[in-house]
Parts: structure tokens; sequence; C-alpha cells
């Protein structure tokens, strides 16, 4: 596909309130009890077509990474729900703990991820998954055994993060499905570039989505999302022990089965915070231009940017943005 250039003014800077967004709602799971107790709860509300070979897509960070979502936590869902799924990951592009499989598999066992099979998807090498309507892509580059899974749960960390502004379920496989050697350079660098690392802000944000609309497409309806919003630095996990510390409150767990929904929720949570609290996150999610991720799902069809809050600690009590939201959470840290 021929490139174009990034249209100015797309809202990668700027979050689009809720009251200037159009379209129907979803329905986005919430629960403020951040353990494993909660991580089921939550899982439970979207499983209905978790089923066949599962793959459990998470981030499972670098030597000794500090935020990572707990490790009890994911073993206690796999042991009860989910008792024959495998992790999945791929390599890394950049350098360092994970850029090879005989790196990645120390570092898995490092850092405990060792209750469960794990397979690194790009092991073998690159399938091409086609992209529908994309304005970069045709076709991006997965690890190639993602194909050999019949359904998806996207296990994600909601943070920061330095190129992309923020880390959601969206980040998570656009980024985390993308094979180390192909995928994730067709996403990060111009064709033919020196620089690894040259495509930014609106151009980057609409890769990556791009990227995560071809795992929704090939997945369908049996694929569903968990977003953990605990220990939120500015940084990604990816940065390990290097990451900078975390200022901004801890809220809670999110599931839904619509991505859009999920992630903007998340975003939206963020901004609910007083200005204290949350001029960390939000600030570097908009001098990455990293909002220009929920509107480009949207551009794209991948979801919903409206939905309703079913909070799970208050009898499945529907509370409608965006009023309501700034005093969802506690907000205690």
């Amino acid at each position: 596909m021929s490139e174009k250039n990034p249209r100015p003014g797309t809202g990668g800077e700027r979050r689009v309130s809720y009251g200037e967004r159009a379209g129907n709602e979803s329905i986005v799971y919430f629960t403020r009890d951040l353990s494993a107790a909660g991580l089921r709860r939550a899982y439970e509300q979207v499983n209905a077509h978790i089923d066949g070979r599962v793959a459990v897509k998470l981030h499972t960070g670098e030597q000794h990474g500090p935020n990572i979502i707990p490790r009890p936590w994911v073993a206690e869902l796999l042991e009860s729900d989910l008792p024959e799924a495998t992790i999945v990951e791929t390599n890394s592009y950049y350098a360092g703990d994970r850029d090879s499989t005989e790196k990645h598999r120390r570092t898995l066992e490092v850092n405990g991820w060792t209750f469960a099979p794990v397979d690194i998807m790009d092991e073998e090498g690159a399938t091409p998954f086609p992209v529908a309507g994309g304005k970069w892509f045709d076709e991006v580059h997965m690890g190639s055994h993602l194909a050999n899974y019949d359904s998806l749960l996207v296990l994600t960390h909601f943070k920061g993060h330095t190129k992309g502004g923020f880390g959601g379920s969206a980040k998570n496989i656009g980024i985390g499905c993308a094979d180390g050697k192909i995928g994730k350079r067709e996403i990060h660098t111009t064709p033919g570039s020196d620089d690894m690392w040259d495509i930014s802000n609106e151009e980057f944000m609409e890769r990556m989505m791009e990227s995560a609309k071809a795992v929704c497409d090939h997945f369908g309806d049996k694929i569903a999302f968990v977003n953990v919003m605990r220990n939120m630095s500015v940084s990604c996990d990816c940065e390990g022990t290097a990451a900078e510390p975390v200022v901004t409150p801890n809220v809670g767990i999110l599931a839904s089965t619509d991505i859009l929904a999920i992630d903007q929720a998340c975003v939206d949570l963020v901004y609910a915070m007083g200005e204290e609290d949350r001029h960390a996150l939000v600030e570097r999610m908009e001098t990455r231009h990293g909002l220009r991720q929920l509107s480009y799902m949207k551009e794209l069809g991948m979801g919903n940017w409206r939905y309703v809050l079913v909070d799970l600690d208050n009898g499945g009590a529907r509370i409608l943005p965006e009023d309501a939201v700034a005093h969802v959470v506690p907000f205690e840290g």
C-alpha cells in the first residue's frame, strides 16, 4: 500500500470528551478489587466465546520489572478458569532481555512465568495477517503461531508508554503480536530508514492500530479484553527496572468485548482524576499523541468509544459517563 501523509488535527494530543462522541454504546465491566479474585470476576463477564485452543496475550516484562500484572493473579485465573490456556508473547524489536527466543525464555524464568506453557509466537517466524481498510498496511506480519489458536484473551497492564503515550489492549496486541523481526519493524520504522524508531506521533498510532485490527479481525467474536489499572508508571513494562516511578493512583480492573470501549474507558478514568494525580500520565499521553489510538480505532470501525460502565462492586449498577465517572473510583492509590 502506498504511504500517505498523516492528516493533521486528528486528535492525538487532545482527548475527545464524551459529549463529542457519536455512535452506539458498549458495555465495560468495572471492579475496584485489585486482586486475583477481582481479575477472575472481571474475566468471567466476557468469557462467553473464549474456548477451544485459548491464547492469553500479556506483557511478561523485562527481567525483574516491578509493575507487571502480579503472577499469582494470572496463575489463579488460568488454574481456575483457563486450565488449558497458553500464555503467548513475541520477541522484542529493541535490544534487551527478550530480543531472541533464547534470551526471552530465560527472562520468563527469571520473572516467574513458569506455571503455564508460554508460546513465543515468532520462534518459527512470521505470518502475514490481512488489514482490512487500512491506510498504511494491506498486511502486517504476526508471530506465526498466532494462527494456531481459536480464541484470544488480551490481558493488559494499562500504563503509560514512551512511544505510544499509553499502553492498553490495542497496544498489547498491535505491537505484542507482531513478530520481532518483521512486524514490529513495519510498525516502527520507515522502509529503508536507518533509524528504527523514526515513525512517531499520529502515524505510529495509526500503524499500531491497523496491526491491532488485523488481530481482532482474525479472531472475530472469539476475543475478549481485560485491562488492569494498577502500578501505572508513565513507562511501559518494556523498560523493566528503568521505568519511571509510579505516581498515578491505582484504579481497578475493567473488562469488555469491545477493544475501543475498554481502552477509552481507561483513558477517561485517568482524566477523571484530580490534576495532581493525573498530570504525569495525561502529559505522557498527550505529548506522544497517544489519544490518536482511540480516534483511529473509531475510524477503522473497531468498536464504540461510547460505553456504559457496569459496576461489579455495586450489584451491577450502570454508570453513565461523563458526569458520573469522576466519582466511580476512590483513587486511593
